[in-house]
């Protein structure tokens, strides 16, 4: 479910994917999420936008600053051309760009890490933010003298321009999630140590079980089957950045099994449990 950073060579570009995209037929993916940031500019379509608990009706201009972790997707409501221009990156590459005087991640979101990020740019703004990536575009694949050097310093001014407009945002527009899938989300959120099924689920919202199952996976492209294990393992990836230890880590999780928690977490992150702690921790 996490996304890979390949494709380019240099080591600023290794931090990076730049996608500029246009799609006219039906895409609706499932929750999925990244283990960098992602900063989505919405061009046009008529596309509804996941984010964790909430949902936005796009409109042009309308981007979105994705925290790492964070469950995403768009759903297309019709089949008109949906563009939009997407720039995953790891938070190193914010780091390298930083100095002692500006800290490029320090407007990222807020200083809540479960917050969403939806800003509504001007039409100046959006001409900045458009004038800048469409610079830094083909320099990715560019062997030419300097062109590293460039991007280096388009992602600067991308980031300084960002960060500048975080800080004067107000509030995102309406959330058009409904109730019963942000009360969904925030139950499973805050119990992911106890078990969590089905039948529990009927007994807590008073709703048939089918009915749950349904409305759930028509809002998240997920069942709960399978999304209450991912968010298990999302949830272990930030108790192995601490001092648990992994068998402390499996329990909290609500995982009763540890060889099943060995395993899920492997298939889902790709590296064994231990193996991620190191790599975090060193």
């Amino acid at each position: 479910m996490e996304i890979m950073f390949s494709g380019f060579s240099g080591q600023l570009r290794e931090d990076l994917l730049f996608q500029h995209q246009t799609t006219n037929y039906s895409l609706n993916g499932a929750f999925h999420r990244h283990e960098g940031y992602e900063l989505y500019l919405f061009l046009r379509g008529n596309v509804n936008c996941y984010v964790e608990q909430l949902c936005f009706h796009m409109e042009p201009g309308d981007l979105l600053v994705i925290r790492p972790g964070q469950y995403h997707r768009p759903v297309m409501l019709d089949q008109s051309n949906y563009e939009r221009i997407t720039l995953n990156f790891r938070e190193t590459l914010l780091q390298k760009l930083s100095t002692e005087q500006t800290d490029l991640s320090s407007s990222f979101c807020g200083s809540s890490k479960d917050s969403v990020c939806l800003i509504r740019l001007s039409g100046d703004q959006l001409q900045h933010y458009l004038s800048l990536t469409s610079k830094i575009e083909p320099l990715l694949e560019s062997d030419e003298f300097g062109a590293d050097l460039l991007i280096q310093s388009y992602l600067t001014q991308l980031f300084v321009f960002i960060n500048r407009v975080l800080r004067t945002a107000g509030k995102p527009t309406s959330n058009i999630m409904p109730k019963l899938i942000r009360d969904l989300l925030r139950y499973i959120d805050t119990h992911l140590s106890e078990p969590i099924t089905l039948n529990i689920l009927e007994r807590e919202f008073y709703l048939n079980g089918t009915y749950i199952s349904r409305q759930f996976k028509k809002h998240t492209g997920l069942t709960l089957r399978n999304y209450i294990p991912e968010r298990r393992i999302s949830y272990a990836c930030t108790l192995l950045t601490t001092d648990l230890s992994i068998t402390e880590v499996c329990h909290r999780c609500g995982f009763s099994d540890y060889a099943n928690f060995i395993r899920t977490f492997t298939k889902t992150v790709g590296i064994s449990p231990g193996k991620y702690a190191k790599q975090q921790k060193s």
